[in-house]
């Protein structure tokens, strides 16, 4: 009797065990850190050039494999910069799934090329850190840092720093975007 009672148990717990529904295991998102770039933004710029503004988008190419950034920076003449200037770069952003981090590539119209990598995210997700493994065409010992700061979904900060060899990073523009209009 206790044993057709305890196979009775154990007959119920499986069926319980059974019915219950399993849910897969949700892969991490790689992009989850910068998705909230996606757009098109307008900013603000002020750094070495002076100040100026500048336009950017960022957009899934390639199914989905990588994210294009088009940026323009515009510095009209001022006092800091007479002929003024205007900047472009294009950059690929992709996730090296041996590293398990996202690399961003930059092509500038000076003729750099900027490898980074992505150094940190902060734990609220909000400050997101790419540092240089590599620039083309610059004396050897340059690095570069690009800091994005996530006000809300529709600002952000971007800090751009060099440091020359065996010297610290130092700001060299700076800007504040806001989501542009579709």
């Amino acid at each position: 009797r206790m044993r057709v009672l305890f196979l009775l148990v154990l007959a119920c717990a499986a069926g319980l065990i059974a019915a219950e529904p399993t849910t897969p295991a949700k892969k991490p998102d790689p992009w989850e850190p910068v998705r909230f770039l996606l757009g098109k933004w307008e900013g603000d710029s002020e750094g070495e050039p002076g100040k100026g503004k500048s336009v950017r988008e960022y957009v899934f190419v390639l199914s989905n494999k990588f994210i294009e950034i088009r940026n323009q920076s515009t510095y009209p003449p001022q006092e800091k910069n007479p002929k003024g200037e205007v900047h472009e770069d294009r950059s690929l952003m992709s996730y090296d799934r041996a590293a398990k981090k996202l690399v961003l590539r930059m092509f500038t119209v000076e003729g750099f090329v900027n490898h980074y990598v992505l150094d940190s995210v902060s734990a609220d997700g909000r400050v997101i850190i790419f540092t240089t493994v590599a620039i083309e065409n610059i004396p050897a010992g340059f690095r570069a840092r690009e800091t994005y700061t996530k006000i809300s979904d529709d600002e952000f900060t971007e800090l751009f720093e060099i440091a020359e060899p065996g010297k610290d990073f130092e700001k060299y523009s700076g800007a504040l975007f806001r989501r542009g209009r579709p």
